[in-house]
């Protein structure tokens, strides 16, 4: 037996089944086909091979022993002399030109893909990395005004979680087939900090028998009364990460839009609380790989699958989060980094600074803010300021404050209740009176806030703790007096002294709190029944005088309440 070359049929066949390999992997790997996706270069090199393989096994044929193949043969030159001559194999050289084009392709990728690693090293592009993050030097008394009690998140995201678990094992109908996903998104929804999770299918058999219908509801977990609602839709959730096939959020994604990259699928809702998934869309600004960046955003209907495309500075306003936390915090270690430039990055380190290792969010202006500490990269345990970054936006503000670093403060708050082993959750940053001041929860080993703490970042060591937010408030500004530091003027408790015009009360993590409207005013004052056990027995048209703060908003906290004449 032999084998005998047949290059047009190996083409054709190799290409047919490299052609069904790159689909499946493909459709399992989804990867951006973009000249900036290093697993795009893998796609294809990986097809590549694939080819070659399978062209040099397809293109020969068994052939039958006693067939011959010439070799060579005689002929007659110019001068009418017999030669012998070699049998000049067309067929071979072809197929051996077909391989050195993909190889040739294979050579030329790896050539592109070195140099745009190198082009994109920090140290020859330092100027470009710090530049990714352009922070404003702002004043933190003047951008961070006091917020009212109604906009303080009082849960963090393992919380949020741990309630919305508990509250979908209530609902027999929807535990029984559903499950909550692990992670929430921290969003504003009509002007109230809260989280928002979808459910995800328990298994594949579940899948089946509620694909037709789709998810039926997503949790909503307001941060500052923690109440959580389960939010029934008339019409299911069509696409998310629990399908399979082309209802898959991403796969549907990347099939609709195949030579963009995303960084992340996050689920968020609208003002009228319709479910929607927001892509980030990025690219890589420096050399080819390096310089992560944002461009964009696809908004899909979790429910019709119908996608939209917007570029950075067009994404609708309600939506919360368009950057990550992880991309902005590494961006502005870029800046701390490389804006005196590389050399100085490793020797020297002047004036090297670099984030904290936690974040949170701050609701400011109907907007999600990104709130971290910056630090030396020495890890001297201080901060020598903030940073504040708008999620949607990209607007920066370092605000030079030197203080306790955030763990440092945290370490403070639970040293003061020690007794009860609570875990403080990673803080706020909050302008109390006039004061930059860490607020943070103090959680139960179940994740259920017990007590609240706030620490003065620029003095750590004043630490005021309180069942209710309002009782925390008033130690602390005891604290600062007792300290002599200084508390801005007007903003301290004052007294009010009316006729009660409206009295209401709501259960909230097991304490009752009042709310309580003078005639002649349009907000309410908050106080917990635990605070100012009076409120129980008070009715409208009573006359009262009241300790309260006397900032704006519709809810203001107070911390006294008594009879008056």
């Amino acid at each position: 037996m032999k084998l005998e070359r047949k290059p047009v049929r190996g083409a054709v066949v190799a290409s047919l089944v490299t052609l069904l390999l790159g689909f499946l992997y493909f459709y399992f790997t989804l990867p951006a086909i973009n000249i900036h996706n290093l697993d795009a270069y893998i796609f294809v090199g990986i097809l590549l091979i694939v080819w070659c393989s399978l062209y040099a096994m397809f293109s020969h044929s068994v052939k039958r022993t006693g067939e011959k193949t010439p070799k060579d043969f005689l002929d007659v030159d110019e001068n009418g002399n017999v030669v012998r001559k070699r049998y000049q194999n067309k067929t071979g050289k072809l197929a051996i030109f077909s391989m050195k084009i993909p190889l040739a392709i294979l050579c030329v990728m790896l050539a592109v893909v070195v140099i745009g690693i190198v082009a994109g090293l920090p140290i020859f592009r330092a100027k470009a990395y710090s530049n990714l993050l352009n922070a404003e030097a702002s004043d933190f008394t003047a951008d961070i005004a006091e917020i009212s009690y109604s906009q303080i998140p009082m849960l963090d995201k393992d919380a949020a979680q741990v309630l919305a678990d508990r509250k979908l094992g209530e609902l027999s109908d929807l535990v029984s087939q559903f499950e909550v996903t692990n992670g929430t998104t921290q969003i504003n929804y009509q002007n109230q900090p809260v989280r928002v999770t979808y459910l995800n299918y328990g298994d594949a058999f579940k899948w089946l028998g509620n694909v037709s219908k789709g998810i039926p509801a997503y949790i909503i977990i307001d941060m500052v009364s923690q109440e959580v609602t389960v939010q029934r839709l008339e019409n299911g959730i069509r696409y998310s990460p629990s399908e399979y096939f082309f209802r898959d959020i991403n796969r549907h994604l990347r099939f609709q839009y195949p030579t963009k990259m995303f960084s992340d699928v996050n689920f968020e809702i609208d003002d009228s609380g319709n479910p929607w998934w927001v892509a980030t869309v990025i690219t890589k600004t420096i050399g080819l790989f390096g310089g992560e960046d944002v461009v964009g955003a696809v908004l899909v209907d979790a429910v019709t699958g119908e996608s939209t495309y917007y570029d950075v500075a067009d994404v609708p306003e309600w939506v919360d989060r368009v950057y990550t936390a992880e991309l902005l915090m590494q961006q502005y270690d870029y800046y701390g980094s490389y804006h005196n430039g590389f050399i100085n990055s490793i020797f020297g380190q002047r004036d090297v600074t670099m984030t904290t290792r936690g974040y949170n969010y701050i609701a400011l202006n109907d907007d999600v803010w990104m709130y971290t500490g910056v630090t030396s990269v020495t890890g001297d345990e201080s901060n020598v300021g903030f940073l504040l970054v708008n999620q949607r936006t990209k607007d920066a503000k370092f605000y030079a404050i030197a203080g306790a670093e955030e763990y440092s403060a945290m370490s403070s708050a639970q040293g003061a209740v020690q007794q009860f082993g609570y875990q403080a959750t990673f803080p706020l940053l909050l302008n109390i009176s006039g004061q930059p001041t860490y607020f943070m929860a103090l959680k139960d080993a179940s994740q259920l806030v017990k007590m609240y703490a706030m620490v003065n970042v620029q003095q750590y060591q004043v630490v005021a703790t309180g069942t209710t937010l309002a009782q925390c408030e008033k130690n602390y500004l005891e604290l600062l007096s007792q300290n002599q530091i200084y508390v801005a003027p007007g903003v301290t408790g004052e007294e009010f002294t009316g006729t009660i015009a409206d009295i209401r009360s709501a259960v909230m993590d097991g304490n009752t709190h009042y709310y309580i409207r003078l005639e002649g005013n349009t907000w309410y004052f908050t106080i917990s029944v635990s605070d100012a056990p009076l409120c129980a027995i008070l009715n409208v048209g009573d006359r009262v005088r009241l300790e309260g703060a006397s900032t704006d908003g519709e809810l203001r906290s107070a911390y006294t309440v008594e009879r008056a004449e």
